[in-house]
């Protein structure tokens, strides 16, 4: 990987006689998808400059299981559950840090009724409680100084288990103009790829989800949309193509964000 960034799996550092303090659950976007591993990438940075004690699992991690049981294959992903629970379970695995909210959901919610035990953590709470800890400040002449940015809420992360802060504090951080969206929090809309969705077209109907949210994002005068989930990255990243406000509207992930703003 560039930047001389080594990632360590939990494979390596058995052999090793060690155990790592936090598994950074990676996810199948974050392993496969162009754009998400410049995320991956970034998580292991902060990882490693505040020296925390991780790793990833590497081949040995599969998907998590989400997409088949939401789209209503509860056999398929019971399946995929109990293979990745044999697996964490031998490396005794306790706490779990995701960039992806799917994955965070499914960990943190499904698992436990298969036997999966863990503490599971996503990433912007990582990173929320690493700035209160005072290991992370972002630079006094950051780049994300008095522009407007404005956050998009993750279904998964927002409604679904009602993280709603930790984003928001990371972001506070960075001496910005913060603005919500006419729908945010509780009241957040969907980027149009939960459910299953970003895997098959969209129903007919006259407007794409995705779009009706870009162009409130268009509307705030946010001129960075900060994400908090893969999916949600490239739906927000396909409508500002479509509405051709590439120029002007950048879409970056909180991590992203924190790596740029510390200067890390």
């Amino acid at each position: 990987m560039e930047d001389n960034l080594h990632i360590p799996t939990v494979a390596e550092l058995v052999g090793k006689g060690e155990v790592p303090d936090l598994l950074f659950w990676v996810g199948c976007a974050g392993s496969f998808d162009e754009r998400a591993q410049r995320i991956t990438k970034d998580i292991c940075k902060i990882l490693n400059h505040v020296g925390i004690k991780y790793a990833i699992l590497g081949t040995e991690e599969s998907c998590t299981g989400d997409p088949a049981k939401r789209a209503g294959n509860e056999f398929l992903f019971q399946m995929q559950a109990m293979m990745n629970i044999q697996v964490l379970d031998g490396y005794e695995i306790k706490k779990i840090v995701t960039a992806c909210p799917h994955c965070f959901n499914t960990l943190k919610n499904e698992y436990p009724s298969l036997g999966g035990h863990y503490e599971v953590i996503h990433h912007t709470q990582l990173i929320q409680s690493l700035i209160d800890e005072g290991k992370l400040k972002p630079a006094d002449g950051n780049e994300f100084k008095g522009k407007k940015i404005t956050y998009h809420d993750p279904c998964y992360l927002g409604r679904g288990n009602e993280v709603y802060e930790a984003p928001r504090k990371v972001l506070e951080t960075l001496d910005a103009d913060l603005v919500e969206l006419k729908r945010c929090k509780s009241n957040g809309l969907c980027c149009g790829a939960g459910g299953a969705q970003m895997f098959k077209e969209p129903e007919p109907g006259n407007k794409d989800v995705n779009i009706e949210r870009v162009e409130e994002i268009i509307d705030s005068k946010a001129t960075i949309v900060a994400a908090a989930c893969p999916f949600c990255m490239t739906m927000i990243s396909d409508g500002v193509k479509v509405k051709e406000k590439e120029s002007e509207i950048k879409v970056l992930d909180i991590a992203e964000i924190t790596v740029k703003a510390n200067k890390i």
